[in-house]
């Protein structure tokens, strides 16, 4: 299908875009966008009334800047992850940028050359981009998805400052160490911006982290799966995912025999939460140890050796899907006698702990592993910081094994 026609303004706006983005504002004069648009001057300034009108039509119309803020405003209703929509609009926003660095450069440096009223203008055109995103924010707020202190307008023109001021830096100085990478400082523009100046709502499916995070070593996890493999089967596959797939206790007991996903490049379970279902993957390799392979473990084993037509994963002797406190008591019988370094009974609990500090070591990202676990990222920093504090050991030990 052929597209329409640009109109003459369009033209004009698209010429003036390509022209600044390569000589700059001051550099290029009216008489150059006129041509290149193929248009008599003088209906650029019939249009624009000058070079500057136009730089601000650029701006606010031109195709490198359009739909940031409008696809932003179309992810409120559902609102779904608003971290990923804040982090998305600020990336989309960089890229259009980074589209045209020596426009931002120009702007940014011939500012003071600009006539009085076309820097307001400039200012309102701003204010005026800043609107969809205050309108997003606002409607996830009014939908009781985030709280805060600050009014929407405010949160937007945070947002957008700190943005284009990565921007400015980015386009007009090197070898700076302000920020490891653009990813990281979008991840860190987004957290400090929602748990700075606003806050999720509590979600009862979370469990707030509250008190350190207590993985348990390699030698004491293959103790543990080899104590439930001497007691069953079944118990045998219940150890393996809750150090393999990191699932609490509530998770396993809700599981389904057609919950599980696998073939000979993946295996995977269904954790299905009213309103909420996602995936998560069952490892093979668990602290350097593997135990089977994607279609032959200790989980798949379990389901083959089944006869009945029970539909829950696991299944007491009465038939029943097994309940919370008969994981627990297997927990116990596994782990007894068993002691963790600091001289206590390890808790069914660090399993969990365990699953998230070696995603974690294994270069999983703190994101990555909030859509896995459905926590989001302040519940995962303890896991971060274990797992940071783990490989500096790991590192000082090799350190310390050379001659």
């Amino acid at each position: 299908m052929v597209s329409p026609p640009l109109s003459t303004r369009q033209r004009l706006i698209q010429a003036a875009l390509e022209l600044f983005t390569a000589q700059g504002v001051s550099g290029t004069t009216t008489r150059q966008i006129a041509e290149k648009a193929a248009v008599n001057e003088v209906t650029l300034f019939r249009n624009f009334g000058n070079k500057h009108g136009l730089l601000l039509a650029v701006l606010e119309e031109s195709a490198a800047f359009t739909n940031l803020g409008e696809s932003l405003v179309q992810r409120a209703t559902p609102p779904g992850n608003v971290y990923q929509a804040l982090k998305d609009y600020a990336s989309d926003s960089l890229q259009a940028l980074e589209r045209v660095p020596e426009l931002v450069r120009s702007v940014v440096g011939e500012a003071d050359q600009f006539p009085a009223e076309n820097r307001r203008a400039l200012g309102r055109g701003l204010t005026e981009a800043n609107r969809y995103v205050a309108q997003y924010l606002a409607t996830v707020i009014q939908q009781g998805d985030l709280n805060t202190y600050l009014p929407a307008e405010k949160l937007a023109s945070l947002l957008n400052g700190m943005i284009l001021g990565y921007a400015v830096i980015e386009f007009t100085s090197e070898f700076h160490q302000l920020w490891e990478s653009r990813d990281d400082f979008l991840e860190n523009l987004v957290e400090l911006f929602l748990h700075g100046a606003m806050s999720a709502t509590a979600n009862t499916n979370k469990k707030v982290i509250t008190r350190e995070v207590a993985d348990l070593p390699a030698t004491l996890v293959h103790e543990i799966l080899r104590q439930a493999r001497k007691t069953g089967i079944q118990d045998y596959a219940i150890a393996y995912i809750l150090f393999a797939a990191g699932l609490s206790v509530t998770e396993i007991v809700n599981l389904q025999r057609n919950h599980q996903i696998y073939d000979s490049h993946g295996h995977f379970l269904q954790i299905t939460i009213p309103g909420f279902v996602r995936q998560v993957p069952v490892n093979q390799w668990i602290l350097g140890k593997r135990y089977g392979s994607y279609t032959d473990n200790p989980l798949t084993k379990w389901l083959k050796s089944r006869k009945d037509n029970y539909a829950a994963m696991f299944i007491n002797t009465a038939g029943e899907p097994i309940t919370e406190s008969e994981v627990l008591e297997y927990w116990q019988a596994w782990t007894q006698a068993l002691l963790t370094p600091q001289g206590q009974t390890p808790e069914i609990d660090q399993a969990q702990h365990t699953w998230r500090v070696e995603m974690l070591m294994r270069g999983m990202s703190l994101e990555n592993l909030s859509i896995i676990t459905a926590c989001d990222r302040i519940q995962l920093q303890p896991y971060a910081h274990r797992a940071k504090e783990k490989a500096a050991l790991e590192q000082a030990t090799r350190l310390d094994q050379k001659p």
